[in-house]
């Protein structure tokens, strides 16, 4: 029996620690079903911290997973020291509050303080695994196995686990071993050099862009392996990483390098290397995004500058020759737009049929009236910090409601109510407490 195996382990010190009684069954009860959260029933343990891990089980979350969110007892996710900004705390707490990073992606969750260096945590942890349909982890490769928390060992337990790792490099490879930010991702590979101006040094995107698509393929992949058990009842190890998930998101660029076997054409700034116009100009008081990619598109954007002429001009006719004359015509382009605030622009350009956009800085879009229509932002009650604003799921289903159902919990909010349902006494919790074990 795995309680069996268990059992010993959770004794250290004289503390006896005694759970209801575990199902060994390889076949679990269904899911409860709920029409509006397609993921209720299926159970989360999340061991990530920082970017692309809590992204993707915040994801899980929203669809109705439950997820139990595993922090160090003292300092949490790092990500809680992330600031400022901090939603200050309204209750009498001591501290600055809750950072405004931390806040951003771990709602839907309930937070369990444990430190498994201690023995104790490390078999509590192993019981949650046996309970669990998905582990999400992002450790360097091989750091859990001397906690016993990993793959193989964890996979021995409950063999239905989908066991989920998410690293800067993968499990394997040259570089498997190296500690991976967002950041470092986008230089190494690629990113970076394709972003900023013509003349300029590359830059990292203004977003970890890197950390989300990676919590997003994370997500793709672990509902997958979901589809998948359903029909071989086995879990099996996802190994997701940064690099990887960088060099698919070069798409057409990468691409165009594997067919043409040449060099990039480098940082285009927001124009496009093969379409122009695409860009942003400035305006009297701004820049605004105009999309000519076609022939029919630079004529009605010819026509709402006043300057019907250019879309006959022999140097302008196609988009090729648009390409190979792009610095004289971006220039005329820009003297038009120069003449006129943004406002009026858009007035010109509204109902044209040409695209374009307005460049809103953060603010501006959290306040957008598009925005605020689709309900991209909603207010939630959080126990400490009062009513907060929230990002809301981004995707509308006609038969499903992805919710923000808990705000982001507090460094061990649920300690007490997770052990409780695992089958620990009040005594047993109190005793972990005193030695540090949980907060």
């Amino acid at each position: 029996m795995i309680l069996a195996a268990l059992r010993p382990l959770l004794k250290p010190n004289g503390l006896s620690i005694s759970f209801r009684t575990l199902a060994t069954t390889t076949t679990p009860p269904k899911p409860k079903q709920n029409k509006k959260l397609p993921l209720a029933g299926l159970k989360v343990l999340d061991l990530s911290r920082v970017l692309a891990g809590p992204y993707c089980t915040q994801i899980l979350g929203d669809l109705g997973a439950d997820i139990i969110k595993i922090e160090h007892p003292v300092r949490g996710d790092d990500t809680r020291a992330w600031g400022p900004p901090y939603a200050p705390y309204l209750d009498g707490r001591e501290g600055q509050g809750e950072s405004a990073y931390y806040l951003s992606v771990n709602r839907n969750k309930r937070s369990l303080a444990l430190s498994f260096a201690d023995p104790r945590g490390q078999r509590i942890l192993q019981k949650l695994a046996t309970q669990s349909d998905i582990l999400v982890e992002n450790y360097l490769p091989g750091s859990l196995k001397k906690y016993s928390l990993d793959y193989t060992t964890l996979s021995s337990l409950n063999p239905r686990l989908i066991y989920t790792s998410i690293t800067g490099y993968g499990q394997t490879g040259p570089y498997a071993n190296r500690p991976g930010f967002d950041v470092m991702v986008e230089a190494e590979f690629g990113l970076a050099h394709l972003t900023g101006s013509r003349d300029g040094p590359p830059v990292k995107v203004g977003v970890a862009v890197t950390d989300l698509t990676t919590g997003l393929y994370a997500v793709n992949s672990i509902l997958a392996a979901v589809v998948a058990r359903a029909t071989t009842n086995e879990g099996q190890h996802l190994d997701v990483c940064l690099s990887d998930c960088q060099v698919a998101t070069l798409a057409n660029m990468g691409s165009s390098v594997l067919i043409s076997g040449d060099k990039d054409s480098g940082r285009w700034g927001t124009a496009h290397p093969s379409v122009v116009p695409y860009q942003s100009f400035p305006t009297a008081n701004g820049d605004i995004f105009v999309g000519g990619a076609n022939d029919r598109l630079f004529g009605i954007l010819c026509e709402r500058l006043g300057k019907k002429e250019w879309a006959s001009d022999a140097r302008f006719k196609s988009n090729s020759d648009r390409v190979a004359n792009r610095t004289v015509l971006e220039a005329l382009i820009e003297a038009e737009t120069r003449r006129l605030d943004t406002a009026e622009w858009q007035q010109r350009f509204e109902g044209s049929g040409l695209p374009f956009a307005v460049v809103n800085d953060v603010k501006g879009t959290m306040e957008h009236e598009h925005v605020q229509a689709r309900g991209m932002v909603q207010t939630i009650a959080h126990p400490a910090c009062g009513p907060i604003k929230v990002i809301s799921p981004p995707v509308k289903y006609s038969n499903a409601e992805p919710s923000v159902r808990r705000p982001p919990p507090l460094l061990g909010e649920h300690t007490d109510e997770i052990l409780g349902d695992m089958g620990l006494s009040e005594g047993e919790i109190r005793a972990l407490r005193d030695e540090g074990v949980i907060s």
